[in-house]
């Protein structure tokens, strides 16, 4: 009964046209990890029923999810104009990235910020959509920690953003207008950092200059638990493959940094580190390397 209660208010904020929430599971006992096993699938979809006059981008928003990876889990929907009793996918299940750290963890590939800490002696994971930088001002890569943790923040505009955009403010104090919103997580890189933003519609985007955006609801939450010293691995990695009850999962998404040469061999490279024997049903992963939608498909036969 808990459940049912605790899913019918999270569709009731969604038929809410003034009202969002942000990070994902949702419910606690999808948000549990066993460190014992590698590359969990977590998490559950969720549908909704488009209503007259919604589009996908303000569904993103109000669903918690990012822009990208809501309109690429349903393709063939117009995300301006959808018809009205369409029903949408609302992609809240994933797989944990192998190399997923106790702390922060963000794969760019997918737009996700990954939270995992412990609880009662047990892990559980928290995802966050984030915008990352567009191209030209890449996001770096590598093994960070928070570094600065900072209330309503102040902006100053670098002299890489005063040069490339002329007549950018040079500063913005904290505000609506400030383009860092109300939390400022600092990395040990200087000038980059995790933080909220006064344009939520860019989260799940590649929008940014370098840093990683976070919907005003989702920054507000990690902020207190992300303290100083909390480690920060940011990864890119388009292919992710995972086991959930003895079944063989990928999740595929785009790779606009063009990596991957074979995703095949990737996928089949992946598997080979988990503890898993059986046959894979090729034809399923050909679909899934082909679709790239970025949601767990089944690729193990039965």
């Amino acid at each position: 009964m808990r459940n049912v209660l605790a899913i019918a208010l999270i569709l009731l904020s969604l038929t809410c046209s003034n009202s969002s929430w942000a990070w994902y599971p949702r419910l606690q006992q999808e948000s549990y990890r066993d460190p014992s096993r590698p590359a969990p699938l977590i998490g559950q979809h969720r549908s909704y029923v488009l209503g007259p006059d919604e589009t996908l981008i303000e569904l993103a928003r109000r669903s918690g999810l990012g822009y990208l990876a809501l309109e690429r889990a349903n393709p063939g929907i117009d995300p301006w104009l959808p018809p009205a009793g369409v029903r949408i996918l609302l992609p809240y299940a994933f797989v944990l990235p192998q190399t997923a750290q106790q702390g922060i963890t963000v794969n760019l590939a997918e737009l996700r910020l990954y939270y995992i800490w412990t609880e009662q002696g047990r892990q559980r994971v928290r995802v966050y959509p984030v915008g990352i930088g567009s191209e030209g001002w890449d996001t770096p890569e590598g093994d960070f920690i928070v570094a600065q943790h900072i209330e309503k923040p102040s902006w100053t505009a670098p002299a890489t953003i005063l040069a490339a955009e002329p007549g950018t403010a040079t500063s913005i104090p904290p505000g609506p207008a400030n383009p860092l919103g109300d939390y400022w997580l600092g990395l040990s890189m200087p000038g980059y950092g995790i933080h909220g933003t006064n344009k939520p519609l860019g989260v799940g985007r590649r929008v940014s200059h370098g840093c990683l955006r976070l919907y005003p609801e989702d920054i507000r939450d990690l902020f207190p638990r992300a303290v100083k010293g909390t480690p920060v691995r940011i990864i890119y990695q388009p292919i992710k493959v995972g086991l959930h009850n003895g079944m063989l999962f990928a999740e595929v998404h785009r790779d606009p940094e063009q990596r991957l040469t074979d995703q095949m061999a990737e996928v089949l490279r992946q598997v080979a580190d988990l503890p898993w024997q059986g046959e894979i049903d090729h034809q399923a992963l050909a679909r899934v390397i082909a679709e790239q939608r970025g949601v767990p498909v089944l690729i193990s036969s039965n």
